[in-house]
């Protein structure tokens, strides 16, 4: 069914715009007509139409307006009020004008006649497919404010596991951009002066300082080749890490990687079975939970060993024998997973290993953080110190030629 784009005021004169399926444009004003809309204006959203115009992609909801809309949302449901009452009120008082849009055009869509979990699809910029396949899940059992505030659950922690690792990287990168503006500023600018009065002394420049002045000069004078390389090369990185693959030998190479593998095998792994045990515990069935699975997971190594255990699960064998084969799970998440499955709980046990890695990955954190500050210093102190060398050694000589 289309999509229709559509623009109408209200009996009280207010202007309100959105989208939703009809078969025909006069059904969807009809439909309106009935909300007691008159439309103004419709078109029907064309495929590569569906994400929004490029101001909507522009505007910013925050992880914390949206925390607040699942709880607030939960907590009126779990009170009696219905849905269209609860979808209504928190338009009127959410601040932000973005998400109030998009609040406001699900609220029309359920008014409509439409299911929640269809409003919520028909925006998968803001609601992601992991939510609307919980609230689908929380209709059909009439659990609705139970999953919702499992989920608000869910979308916290994984928002905490973000910022833990943002953390984690924030004061490194500002060394790193420190070192790098520092160490750019006194290649080009102060060692070529210096080596331009050595020269004019006649004084011969030692091997460190002929590096450092002819990368200085290069830099200088070839500037614009240098960021046109560095496009060129990320443009073409981009494209072939983008294919199947580059995309594999990308996630291969982020879970071997020595000191951060680990780390990023801990947060994908904390991820998985966060998503994993909240889509189980919500109703949604197993193998429809692992399909959304592998694009949560982001990593095209995982995403190949939880399709293999889909195929297992899908022919009435257990999840933990092809985690097992597969060597990317460790044996305690396996035999976590395997107790699980024995007992019935299977999404009690991801959450234990969920709460348990998200535990290691702090302390993980915390000891990189430790190691990679110190790291960094030595890396960008011998940079300055080389440097500094290469200005400072004709300097003797200079001074030795003055002596005489």
């Amino acid at each position: 069914m289309p999509v229709y784009n559509y623009k109408a005021r209200g009996a009280d004169g207010k202007r309100v715009n959105g989208a939703m399926e009809a078969a025909t444009k006069a059904e969807l004003i009809d439909k309106l007509r009935k909300m007691g809309y008159m439309t103004t204006s419709a078109v029907e959203s064309l495929p590569g139409m569906k994400l929004g115009s490029l101001l909507e992609k522009l505007k910013r909801i925050s992880s914390d307006d949206m925390l607040m809309f699942y709880i607030q949302l939960s907590n009126m449901i779990s009170a009696g009020i219905t849905i269209l009452m609860s979808l209504s009120t928190l338009a009127k008082q959410t601040e932000n004008k973005a998400l109030r849009e998009a609040i406001g055009g699900v609220s029309r869509q359920v008014e409509a006649g439409n299911g929640l979990s269809n409003a919520f699809a028909a925006q998968p910029r803001l609601f992601s497919k992991l939510f609307v396949n919980m609230i689908k899940a929380g209709e059909a059992s009439g659990r609705l404010d139970t999953v919702l505030m499992r989920y608000a659950k869910f979308f916290e922690n994984q928002e905490d596991l973000k910022q833990k690792v943002k953390g984690a990287i924030f004061y490194p990168m500002i060394l790193m951009f420190a070192g790098v503006a520092v160490t750019l500023f006194i290649v080009t600018v102060v060692i070529p002066q210096f080596a331009e009065i050595y020269m004019k002394v006649g004084i011969a420049l030692p091997v460190p300082t002929l590096v450092v002045y002819g990368i200085g000069i290069a830099i200088k004078r070839y500037w614009y080749l240098l960021i046109a390389l560095t496009i060129i090369l990320a443009a073409a990185l981009r494209y072939y890490f983008k294919t199947e693959k580059g995309a594999l030998f990308l996630d291969t190479l982020k879970l071997r990687l020595p000191v951060i593998g680990p780390l990023y095998r801990k947060v994908a792994l904390a991820r998985l079975t966060r998503t994993l045990g909240t889509l189980l515990g919500s109703g949604v069935p197993i193998l429809q939970s692992l399909d959304i699975i592998k694009e949560v997971v982001e990593n095209e190594v995982l995403a190949r060993v939880i399709t293999n255990v889909r195929k297992s699960v899908e022919r009435g064998e257990r999840m933990s024998e092809p985690l097992k084969v597969s060597g990317e799970f460790p044996p305690d998440v396996i035999q976590m997973i395997a107790v699980g499955e024995e007992s019935g709980s299977l999404d009690v046990m991801l959450d234990k290993i969920a709460d348990f890695y998200d535990m290691t990955v702090a302390y993980a954190i915390k000891k990189l953080t430790a190691v990679i500050e110190p790291v960094f210093l030595v890396i960008i102190g011998g940079m300055v110190g080389f440097i500094m060398a290469s200005m400072l050694l004709p300097m003797f000589d200079m001074i030795k030629v003055l002596r005489r």
